[in-house]
């Protein structure tokens, strides 16, 4: 039995639309258990030593090549115009951003330690400690 060729594209488009429905559910929900972890204004506070450090990891010649391609690609993610979720959106427009940043320093504090975090850090004592937090690392 052969289908249309538009109905094989309409049943491809209807899977990709129920996939992003389901991402961005998932990501509201992510979105909402962080902020009862960590209010959005110690989040957005901080946002500018966050990227700070991910450009000064991203440099360090002392890390693993596999962690600075990662903290480059995800460099090259924030400054994209395109999201997976469009930043109009409130709250879980920014969540997909902050979830990818997230992830990507777990990443990076269980391959190169803690203490890369430590060494880099810009900020305040009381924002790494919210970093260490967020990326479920000891500090080291």
């Amino acid at each position: 039995m052969s289908f249309p060729w538009w109905q094989v594209l309409l049943a491809i488009a209807s899977g990709l639309l129920v996939m992003w429905l389901v991402l961005v559910v998932a990501l509201a929900v992510v979105a909402r258990r962080a902020q009862d972890r960590l209010g959005w204004q110690d989040a957005l506070r901080l946002v500018p030593d966050v990227v700070r450090l991910v450009r000064r990891l991203a440099a360090d010649d002392a890390l693993p090549r596999g962690v600075r391609w990662r903290l480059w690609l995800l460099l090259g993610y924030l400054l994209l115009p395109v999201d997976v979720v469009p930043d109009f959106l409130p709250v879980i427009g920014y969540a997909d951003d902050a979830i990818v940043i997230v992830l990507v320093l777990r990443s990076v504090a269980r391959v190169a330690g803690p203490a890369a975090l430590d060494r880099h850090w810009p900020g305040s004592p009381e924002g790494l400690t919210a970093l260490h937090r967020l990326v479920g690392a000891r500090a080291g």
